[in-house]
């Protein structure tokens, strides 16, 4: 069972996560987004999809399920999948990282990004909880790092500086050092 490998992106709102998953997905990994689990959450109880109800239920899911519960989230997607590789978006702290080590070898890969390069990324990425001012930004922000996302980043097994890079070459950085780690 442990022949999975978990490849956790972790980063800061719009570092190029979910980027890197998207053009990774080509090369045959699975992607299971953390965050799209929380919107399918949302779904299911009915509520829209804004930045306000998607933090409030990633805050009440931890509450009340404990801090991995996000990870708990896609425990039965991990176990049905037939991928030996899957590309996890999103872990935000070491409780996640724990529950999902019950499933394969997990390697966390961090992206750091300026403020200002994620700042302008999440402006024009068009998903509904994406912030449209500095001071949803830093909202956002500050309740990522409340919840340990910073511990998940300190911890990484690499980490990758999505400063001045073109997306081809983060595709390229992130791939290399997949390969590496599948090796």
């Amino acid at each position: 069972m442990l022949s999975k490998l978990l490849v956790c992106l972790t980063g800061m709102p719009g570092a190029g996560k979910s980027t890197i998953a998207e053009g990774l997905q080509s090369k045959g990994y699975q992607i299971i987004n953390l965050g799209n689990a929380v919107r399918n959450e949302a779904k299911a109880r009915n509520l829209e999809a804004s930045r306000d109800n998607l933090g409030k239920l990633m805050l009440e899911l931890r509450e009340k399920n404990g801090p991995g519960a996000i990870a708990k989230l896609v425990e039965s997607e991990i176990m049905s999948s037939n991928s030996n590789v899957l590309l996890i978006d999103g872990v935000r702290s070491n409780d996640e990282i724990e529950i999902l080590k019950k499933f394969g070898t997990v390697k966390l890969l961090a992206i750091h990004a300026s403020t200002d390069t994620r700042f302008n990324f999440l402006q024009k990425r068009g998903r509904t909880d994406d912030p449209q001012t500095k001071e949803h930004f830093n909202e956002r922000d500050n309740r990522e790092l409340s919840v340990g996302i910073s511990n998940s980043i300190a911890l990484s097994d690499y980490a990758i500086s999505n400063i001045g890079l073109t997306k081809d070459e983060l595709l390229q950085k992130s791939y290399e050092i997949i390969q590496r780690w599948i090796e």
